[in-house]
C-alpha cells in the first residue's frame, strides 16, 4: 500500500511518479534479492525441520517444483503470484540460480508490479484505499486460476499415465497390431 500511497502523492503533486516506480522497483528488488542471498548462503539447511521456524518448508517445496518446471520465469512472474514472493526469492537462493539473471528478472518484475500499483494510486487519486480491494480480489482470483491450471496439470498427468498404464497392459499382438496403424 505504500506504493499506491506514493503514486498517490505523485498524483497530488507531492512526488514524482517515476521516482516512486524507481525507488520502489528497487526497493522490491533489493529485498527480493536479499532474501535470495539468504537462500544460497544456507541451502537445504533453511529446510531442516525446527531450523528456522519462520520459512513455510511446504511453500519452498512447492516453489522449488515450479522453479524446475519454469526457472527463471518464476522469477519474472513472482510479483504477480499472492503470497509467493518471499519464498520464491528464497527457493532460487537454495537452488543456487545464477544471480545476476535472478536480479535482471526480479527487478524487471518489481519494475512492472510497482508502475501498475503506483499508477493505479496516481488515476484513483483520493480513492487511492480502493486499491486494497482491487488487490484482495486479483489476490483470490490468482488463486483460482493457480488451482485450476494445478488441477488441470494434474488431470492431464493422470490422463497420460493411465494411456500409459492400458498400451503397457495390453497383450503384445494389440500393442504391434496399434503401432502398425500410427503413421
Amino acid at each position: 500500500m505504500v506504493v499506491v500511497f506514493g503514486g498517490y502523492l505523485a498524483g497530488s503533486g507531492a512526488l514524482s511518479l517515476p521516482v516512486v516506480v524507481a525507488l520502489a522497483t528497487l526497493g522490491g528488488a533489493l529485498g527480493f534479492m536479499t532474501v535470495y542471498a539468504v537462500g544460497r548462503r544456507f541451502g537445504r539447511v533453511v529446510l531442516e525441520p525446527g531450523r528456522f521456524r519462520w520459512v513455510p518448508q511446504k511453500r519452498v517445496e512447492q516453489a522449488q517444483g515450479w522453479i524446475r518446471r519454469w526457472g527463471h520465469g518464476v522469477v519474472a512472474a513472482n510479483r504477480f503470484l499472492t503470497g509467493a514472493r518471499s519464498v520464491i526469492s528464497l527457493a532460487v537462493g537454495v537452488a543456487q540460480m545464477n544471480a545476476w539473471k535472478t536480479a535482471f528478472w526480479a527487478t524487471v518484475s518489481a519494475a512492472v508490479w510497482c508502475t501498475l500499483v503506483a499508477y493505479a494510486g496516481y488515476a484513483l487519486g483520493e480513492n487511492w484505499r480502493l486499491i486494497r480491494q482491487y488487490l484482495a480480489e486479483y489476490s483470490r482470483g490468482v488463486l483460482a486460476l493457480l488451482g485450476a491450471a494445478l488441477l488441470a496439470w494434474g488431470a492431464c498427468r493422470l490422463w497420460q499415465r493411465r494411456r500409459a498404464d492400458d498400451d503397457e497392459s495390453a497383450p503384445p499382438e494389440e500393442r504391434a497390431e496399434a503401432a502398425s496403424e500410427k503413421p
